[in-house]
């Protein structure tokens, strides 16, 4: 099974390209929806959390804003809700690979928006990195319900910048050309991917090939 990692900053149109994936048959594994699973009630960072965090616990599960709250008073809570959330994350995406390869799944995308913040980059064997220009990506972010500068910029502060992301990735798809553009740059990496002398894993894009 290849498993490839999708990542991509805030407006990028990473969610849209996952789907675009799945259209192509692979299954997609999702760390925004592996969080809501462990906040939700009886997840398993229920009561991690509401011990590193009094209050923010409402009739059994995370109530997100509480837990904004009690994260934009203290500078060192966001490492420490890292410490509680990234190891339950991890260890059910182990256990969702796993379940893949038994069914002999080709293809799986780990749909990871902090993939490079977090390591995941190195349990994947390629990475895919969704970008568009700054001018569009702005556009798209600050057009959502409720969202101002400020918090656009401190989004993008917790994230590692686009041209990084960029230098790192094997793939790069630029979903600033409309959908269809983005469709063909996702079924050019499927194709790749899935041909029998695609080689693997990929050296690291910062390091020379073997």
């Amino acid at each position: 099974m290849i498993v490839l990692g999708l990542t991509g900053s805030i407006g990028m149109g990473k969610s849209t390209t996952a789907r675009m994936f799945a259209d192509e048959g692979a299954v997609i594994w999702n760390a925004d929806q592996a969080v809501h699973e462990l906040y939700a009630e009886g997840g398993a960072a229920v009561a991690p959390i509401g011990e590193a965090f009094p209050g923010v616990v409402v009739d059994g599960a995370v109530d997100r804003s509480r837990l904004a709250e009690a994260l934009g008073r203290d500078e060192t809570a966001f490492r420490r809700l890292e410490t509680i959330v990234h190891p339950l994350v991890a260890a059910g995406r182990l256990d969702d690979l796993e379940a893949a390869r038994r069914r002999g799944v080709a293809l799986a995308v780990l749909d990871i928006p902090l993939l490079f913040e977090t390591g995941g980059d190195r349990a994947v064997d390629a990475v895919v990195v969704v970008t568009a220009d700054p001018e569009v990506q702005a556009d798209r972010v600050l057009a959502r319900p409720g969202m101002t500068r400020e918090r656009f910029e401190a989004i993008l502060a917790r994230q590692t910048p686009d041209a990084e992301k960029r230098r790192r990735a094997h793939f790069i798809i630029d979903t600033g050309g409309g959908l269809e553009a983005a469709r063909a740059q996702v079924r050019r990496i499927v194709h790749t991917v899935l041909s029998p002398d695609w080689g693997r894993p990929l050296p690291k894009p910062d390091e020379p090939p073997h």
